[in-house]
């Protein structure tokens, strides 16, 4: 009898049977603030002999949190997020929401325990008698752990039973709710309820929701919009102002309860409540970007992206990476430029239109840190064909959204340069460079396999009729002779030259192995201007390659930072770099960029046009900076050449390396550089690499023609090529860029064999 008493005065058991009174009432639905009996055959007497309530810990993993990108100069680029949410401290909230989300969800939150018992009682006699839902009945930290069960359930399932409306469900609540209390003060429970609850329109919690609706942070809010959030979090589905004009009637008749509750409880005047009442919704709908397509630095933004998406040092796979990406409330620092970026968008704008189907893509990249301080491209990223959109990542690498690029073209004829230079031969070494070339058998050239890989059936052919006569190191590169460096290659070893290409840091776009064949140093395999710019950096710098870097810190949820530092290594002997930028320095002065020009400053660089005009490049470097420019076609650069096209309402009959990528480079350079000292390039060393060895030139009469001179042998719009215009522009119909003039070169972009792209 007196136990029975003593279970009749247990103030929390008769708030449960209330509860469940109003169940079996059939009034569940006016209850919902705490859900009652569930599951067949449990009675009333059971349910309330199985009460255990003794305190509980609760799990409470962190909140997903946005993660946010910025520029070299901490500037907001770019932001990930699963949840829309920015947490902060109760500080940064304004008082007058913290007193309106208390008034309507909890007003005697400061007084009670876990469970407001008389709270309770009241708000559910009153729903049962209004028919409705007016007041809650469960605490605010209650609500804040339903909502912490919610956010960590992984599926549909388990979600659906954090909020199921069993008896069980609500003790486990009860028991969480009261390790809680013991836990955290009062203010740190409110704090932690504003930050997890979901105000509607994809804002998850207070500064969020405040900057969604209002266009303010939630240190600012006003009377009326604190009452139209608090108002919001009781059912953020019904009251989402983006659903339509009955969800937001339905949210500014929740704002004026909120209002009248505030009265009620002479936390406000009449008079306030009275004048909030009268003012408009006042929705604002701002939007909040999130990913990379809302950036306004796309490209950049999804190397990023895939940088944390593919190292193991962020998450054992990429889905545990892409939840720390999207929830982990990260700061990324980036390397990006914001004033080389647009010098690079600038130049592109110029020569390339947004809505031509060839794209230019530029990348910008610090030799001796590796750091990328520009990525981007004449069409914009995007999903919409209709507007000539790229859905990938054109600048870099399939590693980072990319594609499979385009073939590099002459630019590769670098490697084999440095490597010639390398195993010891001279500026004045060199041979005579035949109109055509074959291998002699087989054997000419062999892979790093040792695989036979020549090709005797092939003829490789220079541009129309130049490159005959005696070329060395020096003219043959600035004229870009096609026969000259497949001989060079040829003496050098093919197998020396991929490895050289390798040390710079080349890779195919798409993944792959390069493809080790005859045609190597024409440039037959297809690369991103990322990859190109980091190689051609090795001689700015010296020797020194640095891989890619666009992250240089990144901080965490907590405050903890971590630095990334350049990853560097010396690839080259400094003397031999600065011997290759002896000889690229000529030809702004004695080459193929000769009609473009040069940058007032210390520069090097090569063209390159590939086989047919497929695609053209240009890469080049001054000491401070390196960047690549390519330009092709995505849809197919075989069937889609770069010949008779109208590309930024310019028409030209052949496009080469130097028309339309060569002019891009100087454009950017120069206004990228701008305000920088120039730096000068290390002299080279002519005791080395002065003079020639064994592979002298003939000493021929004299003549009135150098043969070396103008009409032997240029290409990528030439000056020095006497079928070309003056402007580089045009070119007469068996103008291969460095190709074979007659477009016999075997294949097209992504074929495999003995591709003849050289430009």
């Amino acid at each position: 009898m007196q136990a029975q008493r003593k279970d009749r005065s247990n103030p929390v058991l008769n708030v449960l049977r209330l509860i469940i009174a109003g169940a079996a009432a059939g009034v569940l639905a006016a209850a919902v603030a705490l859900p009652a009996v569930g599951g067949a055959g449990m009675s009333t007497r059971s349910a309330v002999e199985g009460l255990n309530l003794k305190p509980e810990n609760l799990d409470e993993p962190p909140l997903p949190e946005r993660t946010e990108l910025f520029d070299a100069d901490n500037k907001q680029i770019a932001m990930f997020y699963f949840e829309n949410r920015q947490s902060v401290t109760l500080d940064q909230v304004a008082p007058i929401m913290q007193t309106a989300l208390i008034a309507i969800e909890d007003f005697r939150f400061y007084q009670h325990g876990p469970i407001d018992v008389e709270g309770t009682a009241r708000a559910l006699a009153k729903n049962l008698t209004s028919g409705g839902v007016m007041q809650g009945g469960s605490s605010i930290t209650q609500q804040y752990v339903k909502q912490v069960l919610v956010n960590k359930a992984e599926t549909r399932e388990a979600q659906a039973a954090a909020i199921a409306p069993t008896i069980s469900r609500k003790l486990s609540e009860l028991r969480y709710a009261m390790a809680i209390e013991k836990k955290y003060s009062k203010n740190q429970i409110l704090e932690k309820y504003l930050n997890i609850a979901y105000f509607g329109a994809g804002a998850h919690g207070i500064q969020a929701a405040s900057k969604r609706f209002f266009n303010k942070p939630a240190s600012k809010l006003n009377l009326s919009e604190a009452a139209t959030l608090a108002g919001a979090v009781q059912n953020p589905a019904r009251t989402d102002p983006n659903v339509g004009p009955e969800s937001r009637a339905r949210l500014l008749e929740r704002r004026n309860i909120v209002l009248d509750r505030m009265a009620e409880l002479k936390m406000i005047t009449s008079e306030e409540a009275a004048a909030a009442k009268a003012k408009k919704l006042g929705y604002k709908d701002t939007k909040v970007p999130g990913g990379c397509e809302a950036s306004k630095y796309p490209y950049f933004c999804l190397y990023v992206q895939y940088e944390i998406l593919n190292n193991e040092d962020f998450g054992k796979n990429q889905d545990e990476r892409r939840k720390l990406l999207q929830r982990g409330g990260l700061k990324i620092k980036t390397t990006l430029d914001t004033k080389m970026q647009a010098a690079a968008e600038k130049a592109i704008k110029k020569y390339v239109s947004t809505k031509d189907k060839p794209v230019a893509s530029q990348a910008m990249v610090v030799p001796g840190t590796g750091e990328i301080k520009a990525m981007a491209a004449s069409r914009k990223f995007g999903q919409s064909k209709k507007k000539n959109e790229m859905s990938y990542n054109i600048v870099a690498d399939a590693a980072h959204g990319g594609g499979r690029g385009f073939q590099q073209g002459s630019t590769a004829k670098v490697y084999t340069l440095a490597a010639a230079l390398e195993e010891g031969l001279k500026y004045g070494d060199g041979f005579p460079a035949p109109a055509g070339y074959t291998a002699s058998g087989y054997g000419s050239f062999k892979n790093c396999k040792n695989q036979n890989v020549g090709d005797p059936s092939h003829t490789v052919r220079n541009s129309s009729e130049g490159g005959g006569g005696f070329k060395t190191l020096e003219s043959g590169t600035w004229g870009s002779v096609n026969t000259f460096f497949i001989k060079l290659q040829e003496k050098v070893g093919l197998c020396d030259t991929v490895k050289m290409a390798k040390k710079l840091g080349v890779k195919r776009a798409d993944g792959g192995k390069l493809s080790e064949v005859e045609t190597f140093t024409l440039g037959v395999n297809e690369v991103d201007p990322i990859t190109i710019a980091s190689s051609y950096a090795v001689f700015a710098s010296r020797g020194q390659y640095c891989k890619p870097l666009a992250i240089t810190e990144i901080e965490d949820r907590n405050g903890k930072a971590k630095q990334y530092k350049p990853k560097c290594s010396q690839v080259m002997e400094e003397e031999v770099a600065d011997a290759v930028s002896g000889i690229l320095s000529g030809v702004f002065t004695k080459g193929t960029m000769q009609e473009v020009g040069g940058i007032g400053r210390d520069a090097a660089g090569k063209t390159g046009t590939t086989d047919n005009y497929m695609s053209a490049w240009f890469a080049g470097y001054t000491p401070n900076l390196s960047s690549a420019v390519s330009l092709g076609d995505p849809r197919g650069t075989s069937a889609h050449k770069l010949i008779g096209v109208k590309i930024g309402g310019t028409y030209y009959p052949y496009v080469y390396g130097a028309s339309i990528s060569g002019r891009v480079w100087k454009d950017s350079m120069l206004r990228a550089l701008k305000g920088i000292e120039p730096t000068s390039f290390n002299p080279v060393d002519r005791s080395r690499f002065g003079g020639c060895s064994d592979n002298c030139a003939p000493k021929p009469p004299k003549k009135k023609d150098d043969e070396e001179g103008p009409g032997r042998g240029g290409d990528d719009g030439d000056p020095f090529d006497i079928f070309e215009p003056p402007d580089g522009r045009g070119g007469g119909p068996d103008d291969g860029g460095d190709g074979p003039g007659n477009g016999r070169g075997r294949g097209g972009a992504g074929e495999i064999g003995p591709i003849t792209p050289a430009g």
